[in-house]
């Protein structure tokens, strides 16, 4: 039998990660990407959701979750997520240095045991005894050391034909997670139990009885598996799931650098999670107990238990001025931000929201989420900043008749050639050199020059340059809405 050899514990940054030797087959990870962190808001939100933000680093949460499954004992990773955010992904896994990876799109959210299953079919048609270590874009780990000795042990547990999680040792009761009752040790498998049963997320009466049994750990959400396991558990609970995923997987087809699933055949899935249709059914679950330094960052609460404290218990990012607070979490995304004389309180300032509550009241910004939605607030689901396939823009000032925006384009990366039929536009170049193609003549602009596009004309803009292009576009005209372009050729598939 297999097993991945340890190199010994070391005492690195949570920004590292597991150096593992493999003597067989490598792992091969699976991240969903989905959901859309509302708990995170104003920073996370659905355009741009909490995985692709640093908060707990310097890299994006997905950039972190990438880089522990990278090195010798792991394949190059599957990545699962809305199809919405494609070239997010794809450029942060670049940015981070992971190379080769797949990523698979959903056409629509059917949670997480269609996605995962996808997966697991694509892989098991190369290697059906490969093992899977899925999990969270979005979840945090410290210990390093930890992790490496749990995925030995889970990696084992899997050949051995269980299904494998990974069970938290929890600092405290904690109501926003499930638990595991931890069973029997597994015979010839060190580290691994039995499961005894899983727990829904209790109250707080019986969060504090469960974490005081010393029996129970938090249920992180990280599996272990083969691929052939997967789909034949699937075919035993759920083959409705495993009939239209089956027929999704056979009709994908290639998109650039994106795989696409059958649009109607994984619409037949049934809607259901990895728990309920596996983990908590199967014969053969068995779970790894492992003191991670673990966190979903489910809530603002949980960004300041895991960050860095000044001598008053306060954690700051941006630009914040602090006076008289304690145990306080401030962040500015933007404007400088000025707290007096409050404690236990969280403050998170972007250019175009803030919030301020009590910490205890952490969970509760899933509310006013809902009330913005409601309301038909643009705040609640997107930001002023907008990411392309080709960069990102900014939304500086918007009036009457005129919008200004930033726009940066990625060096080799160009917009579409496009006409609008309602707004001129005028580009300034600020930083980098710019193409432009305006009515089939090329004009090759460097900062401080600049170029009109009246309305009708054909256009396009291009960095030919090796640094990121930033344009200020101002826009004029009676209708300025991003639905006011008529694409004639675009690079990256996108119609209309």
């Amino acid at each position: 039998m297999n097993t991945i050899s340890q190199l010994p514990p070391t005492a690195r940054a949570a920004t590292s990660r597991p150096s593992l030797g493999s003597k067989g087959e490598r792992i091969v990870p699976v991240i969903l990407s989905g959901g859309s962190g509302t708990r995170l808001w104003p920073v996370s939100r659905e355009s741009f959701p909490k995985q692709f933000w640093p908060l707990i680093s310097d890299r994006s949460m997905l950039q972190e979750t990438a880089l522990r499954a990278s090195g010798a004992a792991f394949s190059a990773p599957i990545v699962v997520c809305n199809q919405d955010h494609r070239f997010v992904i794809a450029e942060q896994l670049r940015a981070a240095g992971i190379d080769n990876a797949r990523i698979v799109l959903e056409p629509v959210g059917r949670n997480s045991a269609p996605a995962i299953l996808a997966a697991a079919l694509m892989v098991a048609e190369e290697e059906p005894d490969a093992i899977i270590w899925m999990m969270a874009a979005d979840a945090a780990i410290a210990r390093m050391d930890e992790l490496q000795a749990a995925l030995s042990a889970a990696y084992t547990a899997a050949q051995a034909g269980k299904f494998v999680t990974f069970g938290v040792t929890p600092s405290k009761p904690e109501t926003g997670y499930g638990y595991i009752e931890v069973g029997a040790p597994i015979d010839d498998v060190p580290g691994a139990h039995v499961v005894a049963r899983f727990v829904e997320k209790p109250d707080a009466a019986t969060a504090a009885q469960l974490v005081a049994s010393g029996k129970h750990l938090w249920n992180s959400g990280m599996f272990m598996f083969s691929a052939q396991f997967m789909r034949d558990e699937m075919a035993t609970y759920e083959p409705a799931v495993l009939s239209a995923v089956t027929r999704a997987v056979g009709a994908r087809r290639n998109d650039l650098d994106f795989i696409r699933l059958g649009v109607s055949e994984f619409a037949d899935s049934p809607d259901i999670s990895l728990d309920y249709a596996i983990a908590e059914r199967t014969r053969h679950a068995a779970v790894v107990p492992a003191d991670l330094g673990w966190s979903d960052v489910g809530s603002w609460g949980a960004l300041w238990e895991l960050g860095g404290k000044d001598a008053s218990g306060n954690v700051t990012v941006g630009d914040v001025v602090l006076e008289g607070a304690r145990n306080c979490y401030v962040r500015s995304d933007g404007i400088v931000t000025a707290v007096v004389g409050l404690e236990d309180a969280i403050v998170v300032v972007t250019e175009d929201a803030a919030l301020a509550m009590h910490r205890d009241r952490a969970q509760d910004v899933k509310s006013i989420v809902s009330q913005l939605k409601r309301a038909k607030r643009h705040e609640a689901v997107a930001h002023n900043r907008d990411y392309r396939p080709w960069g990102h823009y900014d939304v500086l000032i918007t009036g009457d008749s005129f919008q200004v925006k930033r726009m940066v384009v990625l060096p080799g990366h160009t917009l579409a050639l496009q006409k609008h039929m309602h707004r001129a536009e005028h580009w300034v170049v600020v930083h980098g050199t710019a193409e432009v193609i305006r009515d089939g003549e090329t004009r090759l602009l460097r900062e401080n020059e600049s170029i009109h596009m009246p309305i009708g004309s054909v256009h396009r803009l291009t960095n030919p340059g090796r640094i990121p292009l930033t344009v200020i576009e101002v826009r004029s005209g009676r209708y300025l809405g991003e639905d006011d372009v008529v694409r004639l050729d675009d690079r990256y598939g996108r119609a209309g």
